[in-house]
């Protein structure tokens, strides 16, 4: 059996649904035989275990554990959906405040464990600001550490090629920027329709302007969506895409849809968030956003949206000011 790398894989919340399916997804595409389950929640953690092993693989050296120093060490590679859901009655500061704990102790993990860990992807929510505090008390390089923000612009495609009634494949650049949520910033610039430009589109009758608005909004709430359908949060779209991004970076086929990355440019200083960026086996590249005048000004407002959830996490005292970030991380300009 023919494996994309020796190098050993850590997934990070095995025990979850996301987490289980990026082990599984992992397998199918032979990335590595090394793959490691690490969860504290042991029992379910042995249960996808056992699952992974029932399923027949060749070549593939599954282990699993609920020790962090065991799973980390040696690791060159790790996907972590280890953050905690937000439940009835949390408020979105409750569910930021621990998670940014679970954020703070995992950076602090790789710098113990891995120091030699080639690439980190961080899922859990909010991503833009876990994976932040992730990179900065790691020690890594901006390069080293994305989070996963290529949902939104596929959800953009998925809901294009349904109004079109026309294959995915036919919307073709689809992308949001910034954040995640509410604030994301939804371009149309950048797409194509059936090799139409989408700009173009909106505001005829084959995409009244109203129409469009509506779609952005679908776009916006698409894991809700999936939450009202299903009755529980989005789990196999978020795990295919990370481990295309972990694939990418272990030297596969680059991914080429936005991440979220560290970004300090002049224009948006000291933040994670969703750019225009290629990942390959060196990392996270980082490309100009172009737009028009409107798309700059949302993604200005997202980018000033998680400067505001950054602050919040930095008056917590998960983090220091910014002004002391490369004392933290001498990566870190």
């Amino acid at each position: 059996m023919e494996f994309l790398s020796q190098d050993k894989l850590v997934i990070s919340g095995s025990a979850g649904m996301i987490g289980s399916n990026m082990a599984q997804t992992a397998a199918m595409m032979h990335l590595t035989p090394n793959i490691c389950l690490y969860d504290p929640y042991e029992p379910a953690l042995k249960g996808v275990y056992e699952e992974l092993m029932h399923c027949g693989f060749e070549g593939m050296n599954f282990t699993f554990t609920s020790d962090i120093k065991e799973a980390f060490t040696g690791a060159k590679y790790i996907v972590s959906s280890g953050g905690a859901a937000r439940k009835a009655g949390m408020t979105r500061e409750d569910l930021l405040k621990g998670n940014a704990a679970i954020a703070e102790q995992l950076g602090k993990d790789i710098r113990a464990y891995c120091p030699d860990v080639k690439h980190v992807v961080v899922i859990f929510n909010p991503a833009d600001i876990t994976g932040l505090i992730t990179l900065l008390y790691s020690g890594l390089k901006p390069s080293q550490v994305s989070t996963l923000a290529a949902l939104d612009s596929t959800r953009l495609r998925s809901e294009l090629a349904k109004y079109f009634h026309i294959s995915p494949d036919e919307v073709v650049n689809s992308r949001t920027y910034g954040g995640h949520g509410e604030q994301m910033a939804v371009f149309a610039s950048t797409t194509t329709v059936d090799g139409q430009p989408l700009s173009q589109i909106i505001g005829t009758k084959a995409l009244p302007e109203q129409e469009w608005e509506q779609m952005k909004q679908r776009v916006i709430q698409g894991g809700k969506n999936i939450i009202d359908l299903r009755g529980r949060s989005s789990f196999q779209s978020p795990a295919y895409l990370s481990i295309e991004m972990i694939a990418a970076a272990m030297g596969g086929k680059p991914f080429t849809w936005p991440v979220g990355t560290y970004v300090d440019n002049g224009t948006y200083d000291h933040i994670m968030m969703a750019m225009e960026t290629t990942l390959d086996k060196n990392g996270v590249t980082v490309h100009p956003v172009n737009g028009t005048p409107e798309e700059r000004k949302e993604l200005d407002q997202s980018y000033h949206h998680l400067c505001k959830l950054r602050d919040e996490v930095i008056e917590m005292g998960v983090l220091p000011p910014v002004k002391d970030w490369h004392d933290l991380n001498p990566n870190i300009k």
